[in-house]
């Protein structure tokens, strides 16, 4: 197991966090952990074993695990510490389901406003989105950071603040999966195809076009990420220690 630690704050600090945010630093290493495979699924651990590794205490540990329990990320092992899980792709494909219903109602209702009211926000994703080839980014970590804002930009831009909200969740636990579909260059390179195609179709209000691209586009992400995610745990498996 890598042998991470969460840096600390100076005693004097006055924003010194307390356990909670202790607890919410923990809580994101381990998340990342297991979105790196650094921990694979069916790998057992113990609160020992993490605080020891991350230099904090127990309280903090413990909330976090129970936070990634709840998430469906681990288990706890009756008198035998933790278990990372298996992913569940059921679990993640009725994620995608939702985010699909709430990305092609937020564009319907975009592409039925006036031109003007969301332009705004349009404008700023067509300056990132609507680049020559030389000027796109081929930073993985960048580009999966600006694929998230460009969808939420989208629901957001529809005005409906409890469909982005709702979004934006359903957005937060996809993450540890659907970062990995920009892995490979050729899939950057769909990502900004297919977002200025989607952009071009609700910028000219052609809602039917819109709704086929952005269904296209997350279909395909769904595809690619769940042949990622198995192979990745493939190989994290075959290198794992044994025992």
């Amino acid at each position: 197991m890598p042998t991470t630690s969460i840096p600390r704050r100076a005693a004097s600090d006055p924003l010194a966090p307390a356990h909670r945010s202790r607890a919410n630093e923990v809580y994101e290493q381990l998340k990342r952990d297991i979105a790196d495979f650094r921990l694979v699924p069916g790998d057992r651990f113990s609160e020992h074993e993490i605080c020891s590794r991350l230099e904090v205490s127990r309280t903090p540990v413990r909330q976090a695990l129970f936070r990634l329990q709840q998430e469906g990320l681990v288990e706890v092992m009756f008198r035998s510490g933790w278990r990372v899980l298996p992913f569940d792709f059921d679990k993640f494909d009725q994620l995608y389901d939702l985010r699909m219903v709430l990305e092609t109602t937020a564009v319907q209702r975009l592409c039925q406003q006036e031109v003007g009211q969301s332009e705004p926000l349009l404008e700023d994703l067509k300056e990132r989105w609507l680049v020559p080839v030389a000027e796109r980014s081929s930073d993985a970590t960048q580009v999966a950071a600006w694929d998230e804002a460009f969808h939420e930009t989208l629901v957001r831009a529809a005005g409906n603040a409890e469909l982005a909200r709702v979004h934006h969740e359903v957005t937060e636990r996809i993450r540890i999966i659907r970062r990995l579909d920009f892995l490979k260059q050729m899939r950057i390179d769909a990502t900004y195809d297919e977002h200025a195609k989607i952009l071009r179709a609700i910028i000219a209000r052609k809602a039917d076009r819109a709704d086929l691209l952005l269904r296209a586009h997350i279909q395909a992400s769904q595809v690619e990420v769940r042949k990622i995610t198995l192979h990745q745990v493939f190989l994290a498996q075959q290198v794992a220690p044994a025992g």
